[in-house]
Parts: structure tokens; C-alpha cells; sequence
């Protein structure tokens, strides 16, 4: 058995080993890449390697998006930004059996999209909307896992910090704009899907209707929310007319939600040293995963993994449909236990040449990928925004799985619409020339 062998084996074996020891997901990455590098350290000049490597992999001007849009997620989610939504989201749909649920469903895509988080969408959005759910009659259970899979929305709509991740992946080969533009389709897809689960559950339960809202408290909701909503505008509408770049557009949008957050005057200046301790600290996690699967990325494309996979997978697959469908199996399988983040920086070299070798677009690739890792959001061991939903809602995560299923199938089955129909990823970012 070869070295290369060797040393691939000891890598996957010592992270697979090190998450089952339930050693955090960046030390995990961090420890089997330095342990696969002694072992190579014939053919490399020597540790300092995974240190060059790590400091390289986010050196990069596009990644300085990162802290701002967390920054800015941070500011909104103390900002009473997520009541304005909610309100709004009510006026809209509460006269529906169970309007409580889509409006959770419809604040999450807004709250998301607008925060970039589906953690942010999680607290703000499940704190807010399960005990006025429960009120009209809807299961904790029910409810949680609405806020739950509704939340991942906003990890396709964009700004999207994780599809700035897959940006930087990809190389170069999908541009940050196209993959801001190319996930709007997919996540009100999404959304709509899980509003018509909502709606099925709601006619077999008799779920009650809430009081149809006028035009006037329509239009009076909207007005308060406008500002809010005006924040996607100015942020993707910038990037995609070419205004600023993605990382300019990030400290726009922490000044427009800082000026925002005080003038509704929910924040205040004391407010701010804290919001910003808190964002450094989620930057900082952030940053330390993408160290550390950008040097365990690095190690994958030295050992020629990505061609290997390459050739292993056109060689037993004839049909490409049949290898999409065995890269999101993997994908799904690797959801369940590994944080977005690494996930992204450590697959995307290695099923990218792939797909592009049978024609799919990398913008199309990313959205899929996404979505993919969404749903091992949702789901044990790892699943943060389960855990997250659950502990909102006050039950245990066993009492949330059941009920959960259906939202997950329903996440199943748009993702392989999104798979193999590329014009829902792709029709806008063709009509804007992206």
C-alpha cells in the first residue's frame, strides 16, 4: 500500500474517530490534517505547511464579508427588526387555517433572507412566534419544527455568508453576485413547499382561522416593515447592477441596519459594545473552521483526491443523473455530522470537477450543495438549528422528530427538483447576464 493510500486512509479514519470522541468539528478538521502531514512529511518542507495553509485560506478580500454581514445579522436581531416582519408576515396570511404557521414560515424567509442566518431566524422568529402558536392551537412540537426547517431559507437567500463560503471553494468559478441572484427561486420555492405542507396539516386538523386583516393595517404593517425590507434592495441590488462588491455591500449593510436599529430605537449606542463582542465571537469560530478545512482542502487537492473521486465516479456511473444522485446522498450523509462551513470548504473540491465534467454549472452546483447541507441542519447528531428550535421551544428534540419527517421530505423533494431541473437555480442569474 502506497504512502498516498496511507495517508488518505489515517485522514478520514482520525476525523471520522475524532467526531465520534465529539471533539469540535475545526480541532477534528485541524489534528487529522497535522497527523495525515507527518506522515507526509517527506514530500512537504514540514509542518509549517498547515500553518502557511491555514493563514492563506482566508486571505481573501472576499471573505471580509463574513463578520460584516454578521455584524449586521447581530444589529437586526436586537433591533426589533423580526416584530416588523412578524406583523407584517400576520397581515398577510393569518386568515388561513393555522396562519400562525406561514407566517412563521414567511418571517423566516424575510428575517433570514435580511440577517443571512438561519441560526439568527431560529432564536428571533421561534422565540417570538411558538407561544402565539401554541394559542391558537397548534402543537409545541408542530410549531417548532416549522420554525425549525422554514429557517434554513435564509441560508439560500440571499446575503448568504455560506454561499460567499462556496464562492471562495469553488475558485473563482462562481461568482459571488450569481450565487446571490441564483438563490432567490430556490428559497421561496422552499418556502412555498413548506406552506403547503402547512396547508395540508391545517385541513386534515381543522386548524382555526385567525381575523382577516384590512387593507389599511396591510398597508400600516408594511410601512413599518418597508425600511426593513428595503435593506435586501440595496444590498443584492448594488452587488447584481455592479454598484459595489459583495464585501461592500456587507459594511452597507451594517451601517443601514445600525442607523435603522437606532432610529426605531431599539438599540442604542451602549447596546453596541456587546453586539459587537458577540459578532467577533461568531467571526471568530467561523473563521478558526475555515482555517482549518481550507488547509484540509489543500491536503484532499495534494493527494489528488478530487481526481480520484473524479475517475472513481465516471467510471461506475454511466448516467449522470445517477451520480448527481449519489453526490447528494453523500451530501445529505455529511449534513447529519459536519458543520456547513468545513463541509463546503472540504466537498466542494472534490465534487466540483465532477459535476462540471457532466455539465452542470458551478452556480447551479452551490445552490444544490446548500440546500443539501440545510437539511443536515434539521437533522441529529449535529443538526445546530434542531438543537436551537427545540431548546426555543422548550421540548426535547425527541419530541420534535416525528413531526419533523414530513417538513424534511418535503425539503427532500425540493432539492431534487432543484437538482435536476438547473433552470430554477439559473433562470435569473442568465436574465442578468451573471
Amino acid at each position: 500500500m502506497s504512502i498516498e493510500v496511507i495517508s488518505i486512509l489515517v485522514l478520514f479514519l482520525s476525523f471520522f474517530v475524532l467526531l465520534l470522541l465529539k471533539v469540535p468539528v475545526a480541532y477534528s478538521i485541524g489534528i487529522s490534517t497535522t497527523i495525515s502531514l507527518l506522515l507526509n512529511i517527506d514530500r512537504l518542507p514540514g509542518l509549517t505547511t498547515i500553518a502557511q495553509r491555514m493563514t492563506t485560506g482566508i486571505d481573501s478580500f472576499a471573505l471580509l464579508a463574513i463578520p460584516f454581514f454578521v455584524l449586521a445579522g447581530e444589529i437586526m436581531k436586537r433591533g426589533g427588526i423580526a416584530n416588523r416582519l412578524i406583523n407584517f408576515a400576520k397581515s398577510l396570511v393569518s386568515s388561513l387555517p393555522g396562519g400562525l404557521a406561514y407566517v412563521n414560515i414567511l418571517a423566516s424567509m424575510l428575517f433570514g433572507a435580511i440577517s443571512g442566518s438561519a441560526l439568527a431566524a431560529t432564536s428571533a422568529i421561534g422565540s417570538i412566534m411558538t407561544d402565539r402558536m401554541e394559542e391558537e392551537g397548534l402543537p409545541r412540537s408542530f410549531s417548532a419544527s416549522v420554525n425549525i426547517t422554514s429557517s434554513t431559507t435564509g441560508l439560500l437567500i440571499p446575503p448568504s455568508n455560506i454561499l460567499i463560503v462556496f464562492a471562495l471553494a469553488s475558485g473563482g468559478s462562481a461568482s459571488v453576485a450569481a450565487l446571490f441572484i441564483a438563490g432567490y427561486l430556490p428559497g421561496i420555492l422552499l418556502g412555498l413547499a413548506l406552506m403547503g405542507y402547512v396547508a395540508f396539516v391545517a385541513i386534515k386538523r381543522d386548524f382555526v382561522k385567525g381575523t382577516r386583516a384590512s387593507f389599511s393595517e396591510v398597508w400600516g404593517y408594511f410601512s413599518k416593515a418597508l425600511f426593513s425590507l428595503l435593506l435586501l434592495v440595496v444590498v443584492v441590488g448594488g452587488i447584481v447592477a455592479g454598484i459595489f462588491t459583495a464585501t461592500e455591500a456587507s459594511v452597507i449593510a451594517v451601517l443601514y441596519a445600525a442607523v435603522l436599529a437606532l432610529i426605531y430605537g431599539d438599540v442604542s449606542t451602549k447596546d453596541f459594545p456587546d453586539i459587537l463582542l458577540t459578532s467577533a465571537k461568531t467571526t471568530a469560530v467561523v473563521m478558526f473552521l475555515i482555517c482549518t478545512s481550507m488547509a484540509m482542502s489543500w491536503l484532499f487537492s495534494f493527494e489528488s483526491i478530487p481526481e480520484l473521486m473524479s475517475n472513481f465516479l465516471l467510471s461506475q456511473f454511466s448516467n449522470k443523473f445517477a451520480i448527481f444522485l449519489v453526490i447528494n446522498i453523500v451530501l445529505l450523509v455529511v449534513g447529519t455530522f459536519m458543520d456547513m462551513t468545513p463541509a463546503v470548504l472540504i466537498f466542494t473540491p472534490i465534487f466540483l470537477p465532477v459535476v462540471v465534467a457532466l455539465g452542470m454549472e458551478p452556480v447551479h452546483f452551490g445552490i444544490v450543495m446548500v440546500l443539501n447541507l440545510c437539511i443536515g441542519l434539521c437533522t441529529p447528531p449535529v443538526g445546530t438549528i434542531l438543537f436551537v428550535g427545540s431548546g426555543i421551544a422548550n421540548i426535547s428534540v425527541t419530541q420534535v422528530i416525528k413531526p419533523l419527517i414530513p417538513f424534511l421530505i418535503i425539503m427532500v423533494i425540493v432539492l431534487l427538483l432543484i437538482t435536476f431541473i438547473p433552470e430554477i437555480s439559473l433562470f435569473l442569474p442568465r436574465l442578468f447576464d451573471l
